[in-house]
């Protein structure tokens, strides 16, 4: 089975590009959808007919709620029998770091959300293999060729595709770099492409109260002007 993570920020069109996708690979599709407190797309997927598990992070961060369940996804993607098996991230912080060494990765970007957006996200477009443009219709070539630009800047290393996720424009392209990628039968033992999110204070136990009497553990403060 070949694995294959996507993430990317909300709304970026990460669920449409992976139903273009599974369009143009034909092949056995199954897909993990991580999010925070709800989903709407199992509907969408199940109309296309590809079998998916939903995963709700609830008040865990959602990168460490992807590593404790990852394992288990893909068993259940072995013992379906699917070619590919697509994990689907939540990305609310841009921080997130969803991506595993030796598993291709993909990000996927808004081309409406600003020419300087690919710069300010962190681990989940830096150490993407491909990053994914979308929306790219709705602006200017000039636009679209900047907002590549930013993303070179980015991560210099990806390779940079348009997909549209209304028509499917582009899903070819991708479907080519997801057929290069290796099979696997485990992921135990490997390893995150970047550390996730880190914290462990007594806010993330449950704590409420502001003030410096009831901050714990791993804490950062600012420096404010004099």
């Amino acid at each position: 089975m070949k694995m294959i993570t996507v993430a990317g920020p909300p709304s970026s069109g990460k669920t449409s590009v992976i139903l273009r996708l599974a369009e143009s690979l034909k092949a056995s599709v199954g897909v993990v959808k991580f999010d925070c407190l709800t989903s709407f797309d199992r509907q969408r997927y199940e109309d296309a007919g590809i079998p998916v598990q939903i995963g709700l992070s609830g008040k865990f961060c959602p990168d460490h709620f992807f590593v404790n369940n990852i394992e288990g996804g893909v068993s259940w993607g072995l013992r379906r029998g699917f070619d590919v098996l697509i994990t689907e991230s939540a990305g609310l912080c841009n921080r997130c770091s969803p991506h595993i060494v030796g598993i291709t990765a993909i990000c996927v970007v808004d081309a409406l959300s600003g020419v300087r957006t690919p710069r300010k996200i962190g681990p989940m477009l830096k150490f993407a293999d491909v990053v994914v443009v979308t929306k790219g219709d709705i602006v200017s070539q000039a636009e679209r060729e900047v907002f590549s630009w930013s993303a070179r800047q980015a991560n210099g290393a990806a390779h940079i595709l348009s997909v549209n996720g209304i028509t499917g424009q582009g899903a070819f392209m991708l479907a080519k770099k997801v057929r290069e990628a290796k099979d696997i039968t485990t992921i135990a033992d490997a390893r995150l492409r970047f550390t996730t999110p880190a914290a462990a204070c007594s806010y993330c136990t449950g704590e409420t109260r502001i003030g410096e009497y009831y901050q714990m553990g791993m804490m950062r403060s600012m420096e404010y002007d004099a």
